[in-house]
């Protein structure tokens, strides 16, 4: 019988420590920040501005009725129990795959958490410029899209890696 390989899942430290820097920054936002009334952090650039999303991604489905919160929790927790299944068949050193997958997992799970906790989740970033605003977010929202980013360009790597490109 073959000895097991280490696999990537120490790198859930690392969606641990998404999730306890979202939960802790969020904290702070409910102790401190008024709700929408923006504090500006960077003129002309960066507000803190508290909201909340009971939608996904840009507020879709936000005024869907209710139903969202229960499909997005469980549509979260299955793209993290399929990303937790790709780190444990991950070796440990193939980090490039490995960090994308915990970020994504420790985003999707701090949101989560805002979605049982509070029946939805608490947005607090805002950039502008001008008269141009991006959609309001948060550090596990910031964890998502550096996670999907990082597993897209991964997978372009590796496709330039298999046709010789």
């Amino acid at each position: 019988m073959a000895a097991a390989r280490p696999n990537a899942m120490p790198w859930l430290l690392l969606s641990a420590a998404v999730i306890g820097l979202d939960q802790w920054s969020k904290a702070w936002v409910l102790s401190s920040l008024p709700e929408y009334t923006a504090v500006p952090v960077v003129e002309g650039f960066w507000n803190w501005y508290r909201t909340y999303n009971t939608g996904a991604a840009f507020s879709f489905l936000a005024s869907a009725g209710g139903w969202q919160t229960v499909f997005f929790t469980v549509l979260a927790l299955a793209v993290c129990a399929l990303l937790g299944t790709w780190l444990w068949r991950t070796p440990r050193g193939a980090w490039r795959q490995a960090v994308p997958y915990a970020l994504v997992i420790g985003g999707a799970l701090g949101n989560v958490i805002d979605r049982l906790v509070h029946g939805h989740v608490v947005d607090f970033i805002q950039w502008y410029w001008r008269d141009y605003y991006w959609p309001v977010f948060n550090l596990a929202d910031t964890a998502i899209v550096a996670g999907a980013v990082g597993i897209a360009l991964a997978g372009l790597a590796d496709g330039r890696r298999k046709t010789g490109s």
